[in-house]
C-alpha cells in the first residue's frame, strides 16, 4: 500500500489561490510515485479574489474550499477535518493564496499570523515526526511555526530570474536558515523532516519547475 499523503490547497489560481501547474505537479509526481493522496482546504473565503487576466482585485467574494475543488475535481476535504494518525506526509503546493488565504504574509511579511489551522496542521505532522513538503511561497508557513528550520525559495539575490529573493532575506530575518537552490533542486532539513522546493519563486521554463517538483516528492516520500 502506498503512502498516504495529505496535499492542502488554499483556493484555485496562482494570484489568490493555490498555483494550479504546482498542484497538478504535486498530483501527478505523487500518483507516480505509488502515493494515495488526500486533497484538504480550509472554509474560509479568500482574503480577495483577483482578475487573473488583469491582475487586479475584483469584488467577488469566493470561498476556499469551494475553489480548491476545481482543482481536486470536487475531491477536496475540510481541512477541519484531517486526522494526522491516519496520514503518512503533508504538502502545502504554492500560489498566492498561501500568502493571503493561509498566511497574511502577502499583507504582513515576515510580521504575518499563520490561520490557526493551519498551524495546528503543520504542527501536528511535525510532532508526530511526519515529513512536510512545501513549494514556491509555502516555506514562509514552516518559517513562522518551525523556529530555526532550513528551507529553500530559491535564491536570495534579486534579478530577473529571481524576482521574489527578498522573500528569503526575510526568511532569515525570522531565525531560519536560507539556502540558495536552482529551480529543479530541492533543500531537505533533516532535522525537521522538511523538504523545499522554490518553483515558480523561479522565472524558470516550466518543465524545470515541474523537475523540482517531483524531487521534492520523492523525498517527502523517502522520510515518510
Amino acid at each position: 500500500m502506498g503512502k498516504k499523503v495529505a496535499v492542502v490547497l488554499s483556493g484555485c489560481g496562482v494570484y489568490d489561490g493555490s498555483e494550479v501547474h504546482e498542484s497538478s505537479a504535486v498530483m501527478v509526481h505523487l500518483s507516480r510515485e505509488g502515493a494515495q493522496v488526500e486533497l484538504y482546504a480550509p472554509d474560509i473565503d479568500q482574503m480577495h479574489v483577483v482578475n487573473h487576466i488583469k491582475g487586479q482585485p475584483t469584488e467577488e467574494k469566493r470561498n476556499v474550499l469551494v475553489e480548491s475543488a476545481r482543482i481536486a475535481r470536487g475531491n477536496v476535504k475540510d481541512l477541519a477535518t484531517l486526522n494526522v494518525k491516519e496520514l503518512d506526509a503533508l504538502i502545502i503546493p504554492g500560489g498566492f493564496g498561501v500568502a493571503k488565504n493561509l498566511c497574511s504574509w502577502a499583507v504582513d511579511g515576515k510580521d504575518c499570523t499563520v490561520s490557526k489551522l493551519v498551524e495546528d496542521t503543520i504542527k501536528a505532522f511535525h510532532s508526530a515526526k511526519k515529513p512536510i513538503g512545501l513549494c514556491c511561497i509555502s516555506p514562509v508557513l514552516a518559517a513562522k511555526i518551525l523556529p530555526g528550520c532550513e528551507v529553500t525559495v530559491g535564491h536570495d539575490t534579486e534579478c530577473e530570474k529571481w524576482p521574489y529573493a527578498k522573500t528569503a532575506e526575510a526568511l532569515k530575518e525570522l531565525g531560519c536558515k536560507h539556502v540558495n537552490k536552482n529551480v529543479d533542486e530541492v533543500h531537505v532539513d533533516a532535522k525537521h523532516k522538511l523538504v523545499t522546493t522554490s518553483a515558480f519563486m523561479c522565472n524558470a521554463p516550466i518543465h524545470t519547475i515541474y523537475d523540482g517538483i517531483g524531487k521534492m516528492v520523492k523525498e517527502v516520500l523517502k522520510l515518510a
